[in-house]
């Protein structure tokens, strides 16, 4: 019983203006419960396939939920669909028709003749009071599975859900402890990094292990579920550790906190303030480390260049190096860190310049990215690399990269 599968029910969930925020409150809830969630699926107001749905789940989910589809329209097929994959009628609940009755009389209200829908209830199901709205939920036993219904909204959803339906399922359910790490890896391809821990992971159906990859940022999770939070724990230590001596370096975060909050930490720690100034990225960098709550502790500002004349207006960089060099080039990102550096007064400055594309501006190819960083302890230094992709990724990149390379010297990890 310890699966569960989450149907949302609803035509407007397929269009672009919704967003299913109810799996997710859900999968939190059973996860907390030590429940896992192998599928979530989203079934439009069609009661034939719904009904379908419905049977597939539960051929392999021991705990099915339904969210919406509950409301008085003749588009709410929800009660139906699910009494037809039970082979079980609807019973009118006069009980609950007062109760709503009621409900549209306190607010001086007639009730509509089509509320008297949300009143049916599937054959042997317990009803599931709603305290903030008009259509209850139901919850079903069926062959030793476990079935409910929840209204949509989710000022009612939750609520119910927490009220009714977490106490049921805690009497039901064995104990189990779902425990996870989240780690942040920076400096791989996503099939390096899999080619890498894979003699690992794979040895292990439980912890489970996701890999997910954004530009320059790969997430790797591992789940496990045990009877105790201890055997959790060791579980993920048997397989986390040998895991995270393997990506060294490029391991930035154990606990999922992004790039910007692990450098402002370790600014913090150090006592040292930022400057960053950037070119192609238009401010990234400053908005990710400003994203932070308490960053004005270490962050003094930034330098959006874009142009050469900014460069060297804001910057001080000589026009010179531009012209002999172009602004995409090593010695150029060198003097915008010194210069940020020289008028903020900041411990440490950051620079980013390239071609971010889709055409380049300077001759460099596309994708060219130089980072600089200067420090009180010796010249700049600059890093060139070659991003791939379109303009939204190379700046992507660009940006986890400079934020990388702060990290790295921070912590010593590989000086020049």
């Amino acid at each position: 019983m310890a699966d569960a599968e989450i149907i949302a029910v609803g035509s407007e969930m397929l269009t672009s203006q919704r967003i299913d925020t109810n799996s997710l409150y859900i999968t939190d809830q059973l996860n907390a419960l030590g429940v896992e969630v192998h599928r979530k699926l989203i079934i439009g107001d069609d009661r034939a396939l719904l009904t379908d749905a419905v049977q597939s789940a539960l051929t392999h989910a021991g705990i099915v939920i339904l969210t919406g589809g509950l409301g008085p329209t003749e588009d709410d097929v929800t009660r139906q669909a699910v009494a037809d994959a039970l082979n079980r009628e609807l019973v009118f609940s006069q009980e609950i028709c007062d109760a709503i009755e009621e409900r549209f009389r306190r607010r001086q209200r007639n009730m509509a003749e089509i509320n008297k829908r949300q009143a049916y209830v599937v054959a042997g199901a317990e009803v599931l009071p709603n305290t903030n709205g008009t259509a209850p939920g139901q919850w079903i036993v069926n062959d030793g599975r476990i079935i409910i219904m929840l209204p949509g909204p989710p000022g009612e959803l939750k609520p119910l859900f927490a009220n009714e339906c977490v106490p049921r399922l805690t009497k039901l359910l064995p104990a189990q402890v779902i425990r996870a790490r989240f780690y942040r890896v920076t400096g791989f391809t996503e099939s390096d990094l899999d080619a890498l821990i894979a003699p690992v992971y794979t040895k292990y159906a439980n912890p489970s292990t996701t890999i997910l990859a954004s530009p320059g940022d790969i997430q790797i999770h591992l789940r496990a579920r045990c009877g105790s939070a201890e055997d959790s724990e060791r579980l993920l230590a048997e397989v986390g550790d040998p895991i995270e001596a393997l990506l060294g370096r490029h391991l930035f975060s154990r606990n999922g906190e992004p790039l910007e909050e692990i450098v402002g930490a370790l600014l913090r720690e150090r006592g040292a303030t930022l400057s960053v100034a950037e070119s192609c990225t238009g401010g990234m960098v400053g908005q990710r480390i400003t994203s932070i709550a308490g960053s004005s502790d270490y962050f003094v500002g930034g330098f959006v260049t874009y142009t050469d004349r900014m460069k060297t207006d804001l910057l001080g960089v000589d026009p010179a190096l531009i012209s002999q060099h172009t602004a995409v080039s090593k010695e150029v990102a060198a003097a915008m860190a010194e210069g940020a550096r020289a008028r903020t007064g900041s411990t440490f400055a950051i620079s980013i310049t390239g071609e971010a594309g889709p055409e380049s501006s300077t001759g460099s190819p596309v994708g060219t990215i130089f980072v600089g960083f200067v420090s009180p302890e010796g010249p700049p230094e600059v890093l060139r690399f070659a991003m791939p992709g379109d303009r939204p990724r190379i700046r992507g990149f660009a940006t986890q990269a400079a934020l990388d390379l702060l990290r790295r010297r921070l912590m010593r990890l590989d000086e020049p």
